[in-house]
């Protein structure tokens, strides 16, 4: 990140507040339910983390680098040893923006990022790594016309993703100047799919990482300052229930991983791993 980027990213991230959160949408105040701290840095290969998911073995974990890197997985632990690199084959790292992984071992790579070369055509890796097989989820908007930008920003870009009952749950990164998050679904199979937006709710940030508890029951969306907690009813993913916000001001946060269905592990885009830790 060069030095204007970073002043932009500083100046946008210690005026990123909860207080239109709990105003607007009526988020809880939790910030002195939780403990935030900082418990390790990243293996080097790991320069620029954007997604999170668990390793092969308690305690292990695996990350994937932003756009341009290598097709790879890299293993890890809160150390910062690095355990294992998994080479993906059959795919590119375009704007690898998110991660996640099902019941069954299965790693889901969002290749869905648009900040770079706008694009019309997004993907989604499904990576199987006891089988060594890829296969693709392909998506496009069905709202958007062409790569056009607006304003020199994306008008459709997705940084965040997380695995539910055989769906994948995908959240906008919010460029839109109406501050509007917007909620997408595809299903977790290889084929090509036109996305509708199913809900959408007004966050005064950019989404970058989302992720499910384990029990099914809350989602947190990771933005550039704050995380924002909502509870799931019954099976339904959506923005219906707002639980609570707090700031998170730990430089470029990419990526967010539950660990528990109260903790959760987050990682920066400049090598650092943090532990939230619910009292």
């Amino acid at each position: 990140m060069n030095k204007l980027m970073y002043l932009w990213f500083a100046v946008k991230t210690v005026f990123c507040t909860c207080q239109p959160d709990h105003k607007i949408n009526d988020f809880k105040k939790v910030r002195s339910q939780y403990k935030i701290s900082k418990i390790g840095k990243l293996p080097a290969v790991a320069s620029e983390s954007s997604g999170l998911a668990n390793g092969s073995a308690p305690g292990l974990f695996i990350t994937h680098n932003d756009s341009g890197g290598s097709a790879a997985l890299y293993e890890f632990d809160l150390s910062g040893k690095l355990i294992s690199t998994k080479n993906v084959p059959d795919a590119k790292n375009v704007d690898w923006e998110d991660l996640t992984k099902d019941g069954e071992g299965n790693f889901y790579i969002g290749d869905f990022g648009n900040n770079g070369t706008p694009r019309e055509k997004f993907d989604v890796y499904r990576f199987n790594e006891k089988q060594q097989a890829t296969e693709k989820i392909s998506f496009h908007y069905a709202a958007q016309k062409s790569a056009a930008r607006i304003n020199d920003k994306p008008a459709f870009d997705c940084e965040s993703v997380f695995y539910h009952q055989k769906n994948l749950y995908l959240f906008s990164k919010n460029w839109d100047k109406n501050k509007y998050v917007k909620l997408y679904r595809v299903p977790a199979t290889p084929g090509s799919y036109t996305l509708t937006a199913m809900d959408s709710i007004r966050i005064n940030s950019q989404v970058t990482a989302a992720d499910i508890s384990p029990d099914g029951k809350t989602f947190a969306l990771l933005t550039y300052g704050k995380v924002l907690l909502f509870g799931v009813e019954g099976s339904s993913i959506d923005f219906n229930k707002p639980l609570g916000c707090f700031r998170f001001v730990k430089k470029q946060n990419e990526a967010l991983l539950f660990l528990n269905n109260t903790d959760m592990l987050v990682t920066n885009e400049q090598g650092d791993i943090y532990r939230i830790t619910y009292k």
